[in-house]
């Protein structure tokens, strides 16, 4: 699935899913950001909407340089996410993973494929 540029007459580039998050789920590499003033390493699965919110599903790999206790799906609000890049760090698709969840129905923007 191509990487499509937003749009900016479609939405205020505040609400807009970044460049690199959108190339990181293309390419399956975990960001770097910061969210809601924690540092953390996520495995972005998926972007989509809710209540005209975006919203990323990933894995957080790290919270403030430390890994979790168990790998698990969290949703992150777009909004909350800042100074994101890229990482060289790959990942593998999460089994608990579900493109086909009836909460992403009609709202994917983007989702890693397989």
């Amino acid at each position: 699935m191509p990487i499509a540029e937003p749009d900016p007459l479609v939405a205020p580039a505040a609400t807009l899913p970044t460049r690199e998050l959108l190339e990181a789920i293309a390419r399956r590499l975990c960001v770097a950001s910061v969210y809601n003033k924690t540092n953390v390493t996520l495995a972005p699965h998926i972007v989509y909407t809710k209540h005209d919110e975006l919203f990323v599903d990933a894995v957080p790999v790290e919270r403030d340089g430390k890994p979790p206790r168990e790998l698990k799906l969290g949703t992150f609000k777009l909004t909350g996410l800042s100074d994101t890049v890229i990482t060289q760090r790959s990942f593998d698709r999460y089994n608990g993973f579900d493109p086909r969840d009836p909460k992403y129905a009609g709202a994917t923007i983007f989702a890693i494929e397989g």
